[in-house]
């Protein structure tokens, strides 16, 4: 049995525990932005195709005591890396340290890469090149006091990157991010969806997916694929199916609405809609939210409104989108259920409404709530 380590989005640790638990993960162990669990090979491939909310998905090849160079050297050497790679092959490391001997990732990631080299250089005279843009095998060096963990992770590009966004939004929200806001949200698939400030259409996108049971990692290639050890053919089922059950819920998508007031977000969001193979079927309107009629009334509301930096936006700005949607909310959504994302909570009076929910979640650099309003007469 392998042992994986699951990253996401920081307050949708739940989220990404529930997601496993579904593939069948055993050893479950929920940590801050991540799970651990354990499992064969194939469960990791499940893994990095059908998790929304992971941002990455790690193997641990080895871990020990390290309290120097050569207990570092050591214990990289103890893994054989020609199952993994060929010399031919090329691969490159990331670090991270804290409270050990080394003050910072360089000098570690050095001497694991020596002995990588080394061994390779031992046994064939010839040792792997290190390449920064899509190595063949990804690795992770984690230092954390006298412990070394080694990783190497099966999906290479972060698994955020779905392939339907190439172009950024001014301010995109992570796609993993959005995905596991929805499931968070407990949205039942059927629903009419609305996000009135939609920007790159991020929501509408991952809303798309999941309800029509469309794994997120369909259509892009992960590390593991070129590793010499790798089960391709456990993988081929594992992709065969998953195209099948996007096949069959194709038909299943209900009525998914959006608007931006920007021209070039809305210009950003059809490119990326088109790319995700959902052309005609995600309706979009450009404009002020104050002036958007939803095609149908939306049961659920997700949006991720400008809430700005502190120091540098214009309050009057934030106020007034802010105002905007409070009326959009109002005017428009009687019945429904609004998500809402927000980094500055000063700016939710303006919405006219109380949270009966906040769920703490990081947005990028900035802490936010994730609101629940329940929207109607009297409340």
């Amino acid at each position: 049995m392998a042992v994986f380590y699951a990253a996401c989005t920081l307050g949708l640790e739940q989220v990404l525990a529930d997601e496993l638990r579904g593939l069948g993960a055993a050893d479950l162990q929920v940590r801050r932005g991540a799970c651990a669990f354990t499992g064969d090979l194939a469960l990791g491939y499940a893994a990095c195709l059908w998790l929304r909310s992971a941002v990455r998905v790690q193997q641990e090849l080895a871990r020990g005591t390290v309290r120097g160079r050569d207990d570092l050297y050591a214990l990289a050497g103890s893994v054989d890396w020609s199952q993994s790679i060929t010399a031919r092959q090329t691969l490159a490391i990331d670090g991270a340290v804290k409270d050990s001997f080394a003050n910072d990732t360089r000098f570690p990631v050095l001497v694991t890469k020596d002995a990588i080299c080394d061994q390779f250089r031992a046994r064939t005279g010839v040792r792997p090149d290190v390449a920064r843009d899509r190595p063949d095998l990804p690795l992770k060096l984690v230092l954390h006091g006298d412990e070394a963990i080694l990783y190497r992770e099966l999906g290479g590009e972060p698994l955020h990157k779905r392939g339907y966004r190439e172009i950024q939004h001014k301010s995109p929200l992570n796609e993993a991010t959005a995905a596991g806001l929805l499931l968070l949200a407990g949205w039942d698939r059927r629903a009419p969806l609305c996000d009135p400030m939609c920007g790159s259409a991020t929501f509408l996108i991952e809303a798309a997916w999941l309800a029509t049971d469309r794994a997120p990692g369909l259509g892009r290639s992960f590390a593991f694929e070129k590793w010499r050890d790798a089960d391709l053919d456990s993988w081929r089922r594992i992709y065969d199916a998953a195209e099948a059950r996007a096949a069959r819920g194709a038909g299943r998508l209900g009525r998914l609405c959006g608007n931006d007031r920007h021209p070039g977000a809305i210009a950003i969001a059809r490119q990326a809609i088109a790319a995700a193979g959902l052309a005609d079927r995600i309706e979009l309107w450009h404009g002020d939210a104050a002036d958007y009629v939803p095609p149908v009334r939306p049961g659920l509301v997700v949006t991720n409104p400008p809430y700005g930096d502190r120091l540098q936006s214009d309050p009057v700005s934030l106020e007034a989108s802010w105002r905007t949607l409070g009326g959009f909310l109002h005017t428009q959504c009687e019945g429904a259920v609004a998500y809402v994302l927000c980094g500055n909570p000063e700016l939710t009076r303006w919405l006219g409404l109380r949270s009966s929910q906040k769920h703490p979640v990081r947005n990028g650099p900035i802490e936010c709530r994730w609101l629940r309003y329940e929207v109607g007469a009297g409340r």
